[in-house]
């Protein structure tokens, strides 16, 4: 197994949810960006890495959020925020 794992480093990820949480919430999701659209709630930004992710997850299930989507942008170039 490479030592450069691809999901053991910073990536961006766009997570959707249903509901509404304001941007007070932000520092709780480690500075992710919080937008509203319609009845959903969108947190963007970069994720450390992999156990980070699932770590994120458990918070959204703790708050008894329904996940919508999870994804991963793919960038050519990743540079931090």
């Amino acid at each position: 197994m490479p030592n450069d794992r691809e999901f053991d480093r910073p990536s961006r990820y766009r997570i959707s949810v249903r509901g509404h949480l304001d941007d007070s919430w932000s520092d709780w999701f480690d500075g992710l960006v919080i937008t509203q659209d319609d009845n959903m709630t969108v947190l963007s930004g970069t994720i450390a890495d992999q156990a980070a992710l699932y770590g994120l997850l458990i918070k959204l299930r703790d708050l008894n959020l329904i996940l919508i989507s999870t994804s991963r942008e793919e960038t050519a170039a990743f540079v931090k925020e």
